[in-house]
């Protein structure tokens, strides 16, 4: 069983910044894609950045030029550095992990337990 743990989110005012990290754990056999999906209330969830094989990178039109994403891969974390927040980002942001568990080499889809991000003045 794979699971994630995430840390960061809160409240900030618009124009700052803030960052989000994801610990994978568990029986990995390997992790191809990490990233970041948000929701808002009353819409659906949607992609915010994503790290594939811990190189290529995609990131919402909506959050380019603002947010980075990376990832340690020794351990197994990925981050999303937020800048120049606004209060159209305001939403519960989850991380999620695909790869591959060691148990029965079988694929994962899993998701953290999301962090709230509140950005107002």
């Amino acid at each position: 069983q794979v699971q994630l743990v995430e840390s960061g989110g809160g409240l900030v005012q618009p124009g700052g910044s803030l960052r989000l990290s994801c610990a994978a754990s568990g029986r990995i056999l390997s992790l191809n894609e990490m990233g970041w999906y948000r929701q808002a209330p009353g819409k659906q969830r949607e992609l915010v950045a994503a790290i594939i094989s811990g190189s290529s990178t995609k990131l919402a039109d909506s959050v380019k030029g603002r947010f980075t994403i990376s990832r340690d891969n020794a351990k197994n974390t990925v981050y999303l550095q937020m800048n120049n927040l606004k209060p159209e980002d305001t939403a519960v942001y989850y991380c999620n992990a695909k790869g591959v568990a060691v148990t029965g080499l079988r694929g994962f889809d899993a998701w953290g337990q999301g962090t709230l991000l509140t950005v107002s003045s």
